[in-house]
């Protein structure tokens, strides 16, 4: 009877243990499945495709306002029922895009939904080099593409400053700090030369190294709840502004 039980024990835990959950992926694997999605899907079209084509047009009196980005745009849609309820805001955020895969969807994630605005937060993962190497100029072409094609379908433009990084723990070394200074200056420029509206969440967000403080960002580069929150207010005047040039 005891080797019987012990038998039967000895089963269940093989069970057990071979339905497990399977190790994490390796760092390796993580790389080969993002390398497999870029060759495929550079630009992303595949993300946001079958969310466009359920959407309804914008009624008459909505306001429609597309956030447009990378990560911290992705990570920040999730927030806004809390943070702007009952607002027809939209994120089309994706994690690690620079500036030329998100002109090429813009098209696609923006144009097509028909919003009153755009807010569009690009430009760190260029100076990061997540798709190579990237100048100043580049990215402020891209930047500058994108505000024409808006502008070109009466959508309003908001252009947000850059968040203040420090150093990207992904790509050590770059000092991005002073190029994000630099691009910034170029975007209120731009804003101004062209009747966009700037949307300044740098001056409000750096701290003395130039980076993220660590209470509204974990990392230094993308911000927590705490974060978004000191971004909102700021997004929603930005935005206020931009409806009242129409």
């Amino acid at each position: 009877m005891r080797r019987s039980l012990r038998a039967s024990l000895a089963l269940v835990y093989a069970v057990t243990a071979s339905a497990q959950v399977a190790p994490a992926p390796s760092a390796a694997a993580r790389d080969s499945a993002a390398l497999e999605r870029l060759r495929n899907d550079w630009a992303g079209l595949r993300r946001y495709r079958a969310a466009n084509d359920s959407l309804a047009a914008p009624a008459m009196d909505e306001r429609r306002v597309v956030f447009y980005g990378n990560s911290i745009t992705d990570s920040w849609a999730r927030y806004f029922p809390s943070m702007f309820p009952g607002r027809p805001y939209i994120g089309r955020g994706i994690s690690g895009q620079t500036t030329p895969q998100m002109l090429v969807r813009f098209h696609q994630d923006v144009v097509a939904l028909k919003p009153a605005v755009v807010v569009i937060l690009a430009g760190t993962n260029d100076i990061a080099g997540n798709t190579g190497p990237s100048t100043l100029e580049m990215i402020e072409d891209n930047l500058a593409a994108m505000a024409e094609v808006a502008r070109q379908h009466e959508i309003r433009v908001v252009l947000s400053s850059v968040l203040p990084v420090f150093d990207y723990p992904w790509k050590p070394g770059l000092e991005p700090a002073p190029k994000i200074i630099a691009l910034n200056a170029w975007i209120t420029q731009y804003c101004a030369a062209h009747g966009d509206t700037y949307l300044d969440y740098h001056t409000a967000m750096v701290d003395a190294r130039g980076g993220l403080p660590a209470a509204i960002s974990a990392d230094g580069v993308h911000p927590n709840e705490a974060g978004y929150r000191l971004m909102a207010p700021l997004a929603e005047a930005a935005i206020a502004a931009a409806l009242r040039h129409r």
